[in-house]
């Protein structure tokens, strides 16, 4: 009798468990599908090419968060304006599910769809704002976009709670962006974004960095942006170009121990037709 109930005991425990592994591979193969979900429309919304004009340069760097549970929201955008002017933005949605990575692609689009009511980008952004706050989300959005006239070289930049751009010159100079900036999007009605005018040197660059690429578990924020200014500085210098910038950014992002989304954008000129030669500040 001893033997028989321990005989039926081990097949109950046994079926217990059979259903328990079965059941926790059917939620992993959910989360998978999930992050793959998530990760296909986040790339999705991503652009396809880059706007061109004489001697512009543009570099982009990502990298989708998709460790275990985690699903971001960082995004870069870059396209031509009715004006002639090219648009650019990056920015990173709070969150790390599908939820964010659904509302970037709002953000986007709103963004993109604004910029042909009107392209200052303090009005641009605080129009998308107000559209954002309307639809009553609970989520929020942080964001930099910047307006470049390819043909004097002139850089207009409205910043949306997000963290600063680099800039660096051919001749060695180089820093932080320290431009007041507004609330992120989608928080408070009404906001203002004050805009920095700023001009790229030829042979200058500006990189716009999400905060996955400068912050982590190894790597306060301050220390982030410095060494992305040393390797602007450095890159900019060599003439190494927007390309081998963005690279090394992306290696820097991959060093910093953390889970979360990165994506840089990078602008630089390389001395092409039409272009004024004037300090980058």
């Amino acid at each position: 009798m001893f033997r028989s109930e321990s005989a039926e005991d081990g097949a109950e425990l046994l079926a217990k468990l059979g259903a328990l592994t079965a059941r926790a591979r059917e939620l992993a193969e959910l989360q998978r599908s999930r992050v793959e979900l998530a990760v296909a429309l986040q790339r999705g919304m991503l652009p396809r090419d880059l706007p061109t004009a004489p001697g512009v340069r543009l570099a982009v760097g990502y990298m989708p968060a998709n460790h275990g549970l985690n699903v971001g929201g960082d995004w870069y955008d870059a396209f031509t304006m009715a004006d002639g002017r090219i648009a650019l933005s990056i920015g990173d949605v709070q969150g790390h599910n599908i939820q964010a990575a659904a509302f970037m692609g709002q953000v986007r689009v709103a963004l993109r769809a604004l910029a042909s009511v009107t392209g200052d980008p303090g009005e641009l952004l605080a129009r998308t704002n107000d559209l954002l706050v309307s639809l009553d989300a609970d989520l929020f959005a942080t964001c930099t976009f910047l307006r470049l006239d390819p043909a004097a070289g002139t850089l207009e930049c409205a910043r949306a709670g997000h963290i600063p751009h680099i800039w660096a010159t051919a001749d060695g100079r180089s820093g932080v962006d320290e431009e007041e900036g507004g609330p992120p999007l989608g928080v408070l009605h009404g906001a203002t974004y004050p805009v920095a005018r700023h001009r790229l040197t030829v042979g200058g660059v500006f990189v716009l960095p999400t905060d996955g690429v400068v912050e982590g578990p190894s790597l306060s924020l301050d220390d982030g942006l410095d060494q992305v200014r040393r390797l602007a500085q450095i890159t900019a210098a060599a003439g190494l170009g927007v390309d081998t910038l963005a690279g090394g950014v992306m290696k820097l992002a991959d060093s910093v121990g953390h889970e979360d989304d990165a994506a840089v954008l990078v602008v630089g000129h390389d001395g092409g037709t039409g272009w004024r030669r004037a300090p980058c500040a």
